[in-house]
C-alpha cells in the first residue's frame, strides 16, 4: 500500500515566514490534489522548544545559516522558527488536513534537530513513524513538502533505509536551495529511490 507523507506545510516555511522556502506556497494546490489517490495521508510538523539548539540566537557570537559542529556533527544554525504552538509552527491554513490520519511532530527534543519525519539526525531516536507505516501495511512512501533539499531529502533517505520503496515528485516539494537539491536528488536514486521530475 502507497501512503502520502506531506512534510512540514508550515507557516513559517511558506512565504513571509521566518525560515521561508522560495515559492513554498506553489506546492500547496499540488498536495491538495494528490490527497486523494492515496488510501493513507500522513503529515510530519517541525515542532521546537524555543531554546532549541539549531537556533542562531541560542549560540552567542553565531548568525543564522553558520554552520558549528555540534557533538561530533555539522549543523546549520538556523533563524528561530516552527517554536512549539507559535503561529509559525501551525500548518497553513490552505492546506487540507481533513484526510491527514496521523501527524509526526520531529525537532522536539531541545539536544539535537530532525530533518527527517523518522528520525533526529543522530539517529537516536525515532518518531514512531516507521512502525505506524508497518502496522497500517505500508511498503510505499510519496513524499512530498518543504523544503525538497532538507527535510524531505531526508525523510526519503530514511524511508529507504527503513525498507520502504520512496518516490519524490518535483511538481510536489519546493527546495531552499535549488543546486543542493539537484544534488541531493542524485544521492536519493543512487540509494534507489524514484524522482519523477515532471
Amino acid at each position: 500500500m502507497q501512503a502520502l507523507i506531506l512534510v512540514d506545510i508550515q507557516q513559517d516555511f511558506l512565504p513571509g515566514g521566518a525560515l521561508a522556502v522560495p515559492e513554498g506556497d506553489r506546492i500547496i494546490p499540488v498536495v491538495n490534489e494528490m490527497q486523494a489517490d492515496y488510501p493513507l495521508v500522513i503529515a510530519t510538523q517541525d515542532w521546537h522548544p524555543v531554546n532549541h539548539m539549531s537556533f542562531a540566537v541560542n549560540h552567542p557570537g553565531h548568525k543564522p545559516f553558520d554552520v558549528i559542529e555540534w557533538k561530533g556533527m555539522p549543523q546549520t544554525l538556523w533563524p528561530v522558527h516552527c517554536v512549539q504552538n507559535s503561529p509559525g509552527a501551525e500548518f497553513s491554513p490552505l492546506l487540507q488536513t481533513d484526510r491527514v490520519e496521523a501527524i509526526f511532530r520531529k525537532g522536539t527534543d531541545p539536544d539535537i534537530d530532525s530533518y527527517s519525519g523518522f528520525f533526529d539526525n543522530g539517529h537516536l531516536k525515532s518518531t514512531g513513524l516507521t512502525g505506524y507505516l508497518r502496522e497500517k501495511g505500508v511498503d510505499e512512501v510519496v513524499i512530498a513538502g518543504l523544503a525538497g533539499d532538507i527535510c524531505v531529502f531526508y525523510t526519503a533517505m530514511d524511508a529507504l533505509q527503513q525498507g520502504f520503496k520512496a518516490t519524490i515528485i518535483r511538481k510536489a516539494v519546493q527546495p531552499l536551495h535549488e543546486k543542493d537539491f539537484q544534488e541531493r536528488m542524485q544521492q536519493f536514486q543512487a540509494k534507489g529511490g524514484k524522482f519523477i521530475s515532471g
